[in-house]
């Protein structure tokens, strides 16, 4: 008697994880998560805290995640859990339709922006889009994004890209500027130099940067270093 072929990796159901601090919103998007084959509800939490607990104990694909949730907040768990480097998307689900929440979200590492009052439509969609490595993002939220980011450039407060960056691609930043190989800043953060290259790639994406001179440009801008330092 053959066997069933086994199941290919791709075929994996999409992992997720809810942080709501409502149980009831909760339970009802676990029932429309679980009615999808290609969908798996694999924990949940109340706050904050627990989503990055959680993210960093069941490593989920994608987190779910409330902005307005007690004790520590979505946007600073969506902050936490893209340093963590586990591979996890955040998509943000949250009643706020203002768009001094959604360019946070973006600068904080989320995926994604869906309004509860849309999630029976929009919500599978958005899991599925993020975890494929997009960035999810109805009209209306394209626009108010995008109007948000003109009024601060206009205003002269342009987004400052270093913001987005962790504590470590900060500390791979400046020892790159400052003219140290990837084995020697590996050395001195206790990385390999593969985890360096990859920090450093992630900054120069991140800043738009292309080639070392525009890195320490970057970094005398910035007063990260002296001249003379590099």
């Amino acid at each position: 008697m053959l066997s069933d072929p086994p199941v290919s990796p791709t075929d994996a159901p999409i992992r997720v994880i809810l942080a709501d601090d409502h149980p009831i919103l909760r339970s009802g998007l676990r029932l429309l998560l679980g009615a999808e084959p290609d969908l798996e509800v694999v924990g949940e939490a109340n706050n904050g805290v627990e989503a990055v607990e959680q993210t960093t104990r069941l490593r989920p694909d994608v987190v779910v995640m409330d902005i307005a949730m007690p004790g520590m907040s979505g946007l600073e768990a969506t902050r936490r859990i893209s340093q963590l480097e586990t591979g996890a998307r955040v998509l943000i689900l949250t009643v706020h339709a203002e768009e001094q929440y959604l360019l946070p979200v973006v600068q904080a590492g989320g995926s994604g922006y869906v309004l509860k009052s849309q999630a029976d439509t929009d919500l599978l969609e958005a899991i599925r889009a993020v975890h494929r490595g997009e960035v999810f993002l109805d009209p209306p939220a394209q626009k108010m994004l995008l109007e948000d980011y003109l009024s601060q450039v206009k205003a002269g407060k342009e987004v400052d890209s270093y913001q987005t960056l962790s504590e470590r691609e900060r500390e791979v930043l400046k020892y790159t500027a400052e003219g140290y190989t990837a084995q020697e800043i590996a050395d001195r953060l206790v990385l390999s130099p593969k985890t360096v290259d990859t920090y450093r790639a992630r900054v120069m994406d991140k800043l738009n940067l292309h080639h070392r001179a525009e890195l320490v440009k970057y970094a005398l801008r910035k007063g990260l270093l002296q001249p003379g330092d590099h």
